[in-house]
């Protein structure tokens, strides 16, 4: 069973895990990220927020995965969800990160990618991956500024980031 430390995640924002609880706040955030669907409809919806809080890939169990929020306050900054170990030991998989519309172009999504890649690392973590679907432009070139490279263009383009051994 894999146990993570999830307010180490930030020394930004606070860090908790997200559940049903949670819906209303998190379809307000991504409602709000027209870009992101245009090309990986459908849209959001109440009900696929419930199903990704809950999806998990082959051979992961509930214990490996954490669908969190990072808060300013009461306000939601941003939605991650982290598997560990995917798909195989020292390599972290995000299949999914999303900012708040209003503060995105300000450096705060980097931020968050950056403190989480930090503590990752203390975890054993050597890589992290991430799917970008094709075409989209605002994705693509966060993930590269923050240091990810395209190892594979299919049906999704698979990036990763290998984080230096000291």
């Amino acid at each position: 069973m894999n146990s993570l430390n999830i307010k180490s995640l930030s020394d930004t924002f606070t860090v908790r895990k997200l559940d049903s609880s949670d819906i209303d706040l998190i379809y307000s955030l991504c409602a709000d990220n027209l870009i992101f669907y245009r090309y990986h409809p459908p849209f959001v919806t109440r009900e696929s927020i419930l199903q990704d809080m809950e999806a998990l890939p082959p051979g992961k169990d509930i214990s490996d995965k954490f669908y969190v929020g990072f808060f300013d306050a009461e306000a939601l900054v941003a939605v991650l969800d982290l598997i560990l170990d995917y798909p195989e030991k020292g390599t972290d998989f995000i299949g999914f990160f999303m900012m708040n519309a209003n503060l995105q172009g300000r450096g705060a999504g980097s931020k968050i990618i950056q403190e989480c890649l930090a503590f990752l690392k203390t975890t054993g973590c050597r890589k992290v991956r991430l799917g970008v679907d094709p075409g989209n432009p605002q994705s693509s070139a966060f993930w590269q500024k923050n240091g990810f490279h395209i190892v594979s263009d299919a049906q999704y383009i698979l990036m990763e980031l290998e984080i230096a051994i000291d």
